[in-house]
């Protein structure tokens, strides 16, 4: 009787057990773990792959053991769901990072968990039932993996070919040392350049980039403007014949012109030489030619003849313009024979004679000739003052000036003035 109250509640208490989700060696507190204090929180990690972690496997930071593992589900995903306890006073920031670690070469596996590193800034505060998404945990690499890929490299990855790669290498190789020394050299040389010019290199890179990003900023116009250029494309490709046969044209006028200038070159050559003395008579009279224009609007007077150049009120209305000019009239007779008579060469020259007329001298001022001038008989008639025959250094003066206006001494080009009296 006893045996069998013992039997049923030995199989009351498996019942019991197994309806509270009893997990057996999994359910017991383990001596010597981490210690999750009163107020512990749990999360949930999510694992690409978990290896060989179970539940009860330490959980650490910074490897300080600070809590465990109490649950391992497979996910929806086909991802591992991993639950961990962590001690209430352990503080980490929200955006956490996990990692499943192993402790020594053949250790026991437990999960890391640590601040974001890098560049990545902490948080907020991890809380009770956050979740750390795969995408921010890790794990390292097992024993086993190392091993194959060890097993690989050394049975069927190649490694038995190094002694023949290395063996023809050197036969490469061999008496090409320097143009090889030369290489590396230019190598050398070539990366260095490309290593000082780096800043104008990333400075051409970002221009691309920028020209780049301009381009697909435009891209529906670029789009329009390919889409409108197809019609003027066919319009030349129907008009290629035309262009075709103009083209044809140019170049046969250029063989003409060519032909023409080739012919006529001779001649060309022996009519510029012919031109050469006229245009270095002409040169040669440049200054003369300069001079002449001077005269060529005040014919007969020179320019210079229009500085006392006056002006009066002429009777037929308006104003006449008239400048100062001197003239020597001389009717003596005895001059006049000796000018136009014994001087038949009409130099108009005093011709110095010792036997003619009174004197010493043909047709001196003031001599008694045989004839009279201008109807008077005996003596000289009135001889004009010897005052200069030139208008050079005349000083023009005005006659019936206009009451109030300016004197005038410039040149031809007077301004309008009143009428006299006004």
């Amino acid at each position: 009787m006893t045996r069998t109250r013992r039997v049923m509640a030995l199989g009351a208490g498996l019942l019991l057990l197994s309806g509270c989700g009893f997990r057996g060696a999994y359910s017991l507190d383990l001596p010597g773990g981490a210690d999750v204090g009163d107020e512990p929180y749990t999360v949930q990690i999510e694992f690409l792959d978990v290896l060989d972690l179970v539940p009860q496997s330490g959980v650490r930071v910074a490897d300080v053991a600070v809590g465990r593992v109490e649950d391992i589900e497979l996910g929806d995903d086909w991802t591992a769901v991993v639950t961990v306890t962590v001690n209430g006073d352990v503080d980490l920031p929200a955006n956490a990072v996990a990692a499943i670690q192993q402790s020594s070469l053949l250790g026991e596996k437990y999960v890391e968990l640590a601040p974001p590193g890098g560049t990545v800034e902490p948080q907020g505060r991890l809380e009770d039932g956050d979740r750390i998404t795969l995408d921010r945990t890790n794990r390292n690499v097992e024993v086993e993996e190392l091993l194959g890929a060890l097993s690989l490299v050394l049975n069927g990855g190649g490694l038995a070919q190094l002694q023949t790669i290395n063996r023809e290498l050197g036969d490469a190789l061999e008496g090409r040392e320097a143009d090889i020394k030369a290489t590396l050299t230019q190598l050398d040389t070539f990366i260095g350049g490309l290593d000082a010019q780096k800043a104008e290199i990333n400075r051409a890179l970002d221009n691309a980039n920028a020209l780049a990003a301009s381009l697909a900023e435009r891209t529906a116009t670029i789009e329009t403007a390919l889409d409108t250029i197809g019609p003027g494309l066919d319009v030349i490709n129907e008009q290629r014949d035309l262009l075709v046969s103009m083209l044809e044209g140019l170049a046969r006028l250029g063989e003409v012109g060519t032909r023409v200038i080739q012919q006529s070159a001779a001649n060309t050559v022996a009519d510029l030489q012919l031109l050469q003395p006229v245009l270095t008579q002409l040169a040669a009279a440049g200054p003369n030619l300069a001079g002449s224009l001077e005269l060529l609007l005040t014919y007969p007077f020179p320019d210079s003849s229009l500085s006392a150049l006056n002006y009066r009120q002429a009777q037929s209305g308006g104003m006449a313009l008239f400048t100062n000019m001197t003239a020597t009239l001389d009717f003596d007779l005895s001059t006049i024979l000796c000018r136009y008579v014994i001087d038949q060469d009409g130099s108009l020259r005093q011709l110095p004679v010792t036997d003619v007329l009174v004197g010493d001298r043909c047709g001196v001022e003031g001599g008694t000739g045989g004839g009279t001038g201008g109807g008077t008989g005996g003596g000289s008639a009135a001889a004009a003052s010897t005052s200069p025959t030139g208008l050079e250094g005349v000083a023009g003066s005005v006659v019936d000036a206009v009451p109030g206006a300016p004197d005038q001494t410039g040149l031809a080009g007077l301004p309008q003035i009143p009428e006299v009296g006004q």
